[in-house]
């Protein structure tokens, strides 16, 4: 559960809507598996990773970004049941995938540098803080199978 002010729910809700998932999803993926290299050990089938253009260019990465930021969406109409909305992708990555947790909360970071470059000025100081709850929410969501 996140728990978020009013104030912060459209900052969060408000900026959201003007999120292009697809492009966003695949940057914030890609910029995750060029600034965190050993993360790329989970996208053996996405086939060229090795370097920073390949990754950023390769249409496995950007189709599952937008994948993630599609489940991300559905985290933001539950923010008050985060751990059911991922119940089932934290036991696929828990069980099945055996991701590190600490790849969500790298992936959240990530995508908040992301929709500072996207946002610039309309990303002020306090939509950042909003949207850090939010990602720390997730992450802890997703994470909530390995306890």
């Amino acid at each position: 559960m996140v728990h978020l002010t009013g104030e912060e729910k459209g900052y969060v809700t408000g900026l959201w809507g003007k999120v292009n998932v697809e492009a966003v999803g695949g940057e914030a993926l890609g910029r995750l598996l060029v600034v965190y290299p050993w993360t790329q050990r989970f996208f053996d089938s996405f086939g060229d990773l090795s370097s920073a253009s390949a990754v950023m260019g390769n249409p496995k990465v950007k189709a599952h970004g937008k994948k993630v930021l599609d489940s991300f969406s559905e985290g933001l109409k539950n923010l008050d049941n985060l751990k059911g909305t991922f119940a089932k992708l934290s036991e696929l990555h828990c069980d099945k995938l055996h991701v590190d947790p600490e790849n969500f909360r790298l992936l959240g970071n990530v995508l908040v540098c992301v929709l500072a470059r996207n946002f610039g000025k309309e990303f002020t100081p306090q939509v950042q803080a909003a949207y850090q709850k939010v990602v720390v929410g997730v992450a802890t969501a997703l994470a909530h199978k390995y306890h």
